[in-house]
């Protein structure tokens, strides 16, 4: 069984901009697919340094990074990821 990684920072910027909410992420798995999914609340990612990584709040997914990341946009590439589809980042 694949499982897909789903790094979620709660650093203090991420968590202001929207990472807390993103954490209820596993809420809108289907069950099946939830069992695929871990769902880790990193202290810091350390992205918010470099304006080159984007936007917060950050999430990295299999280890590819969302900046600006929504439940909708996580919750696509985790899927994508699960199936084996390629994504854009």
């Amino acid at each position: 069984m694949k499982t897909v990684t789903v790094s979620i920072c709660t650093g203090t910027t991420c968590y202001l901009m929207g990472g807390a909410h993103l954490l209820t992420i596993d809420e809108m798995f289907d069950p099946c697919t939830a069992q695929e999914i871990e769902i880790i609340g990193s202290h810091c990612l350390g992205l918010c340094a470099d304006e080159a990584n984007g936007k917060p709040p950050f999430v990295k997914v299999n280890g590819h990074v969302i900046s600006d990341a929504t439940l909708n946009k996580v919750l696509d590439i985790a899927v994508e990821e699960l199936e084996g589809t390629p994504h854009v980042s």
